[in-house]
């Protein structure tokens, strides 16, 4: 079955698939700037997901349904590599439960903070455009695509939060 978008879907669509790219483009450009080895292979796991992202704007513009079951459970699996991934890092906290700070390094933190803010307005862009679009089949998979990108930014935050770069008070 092909699908038929508006304009303004095929806009959006044009929109997010420039997100994506970018997001593919910093993703595995910082996993080679990254000092860190766990920030290097969560950088990695999410450029692969990303990836997985354009793959499926791809297929929405050139007319395909999306398999929403089929999209869910791969990126599942993305998800649960991320979260063992953060939680294998061992984060040490003092006696208060707080994380302490292990003298991180400048650029990681400067990596992780750009990586942050982009997962916040793709994220931003991603909850617009569902709103756009007619068909539910679609919108469930930006839906499911947005919580991905949320996911990104949560699992960057702990990784900072861990490593004391990033302490909200």
């Amino acid at each position: 079955m092909t699908i038929k978008l508006t304009q303004k879907e095929t806009m959006l669509l044009q929109d997010q698939k420039k997100h994506e790219e970018m997001c593919i483009q910093k993703y595995s450009d910082y996993a080679m700037k990254a000092e860190d080895s766990q920030l290097k292979q969560l950088f990695k796991n999410h450029a692969s997901q990303e990836q997985q992202h354009l793959n499926t704007i791809n297929d929405i513009l050139s007319g395909k349904m999306p398999n929403t079951q089929q999209n869910q459970q791969g990126q599942q699996q993305g998800q649960q590599q991320d979260q063992s991934g953060s939680q294998s890092g061992g984060m040490q906290n003092n006696s208060q439960g707080q994380p302490q700070s292990s003298g991180y390094n400048q650029q990681d933190a400067f990596l992780c903070n750009d990586l942050l803010m982009t997962e916040k307005y793709v994220s931003g862009a991603y909850d617009t455009a569902i709103f756009e679009f007619t068909d539910t089949n679609i919108r469930q998979t930006l839906n499911h695509i947005q919580k991905e990108e949320q996911q990104h930014g949560e699992d960057i935050y702990m990784y900072m939060n861990s490593k004391g770069m990033y302490q909200p008070q």
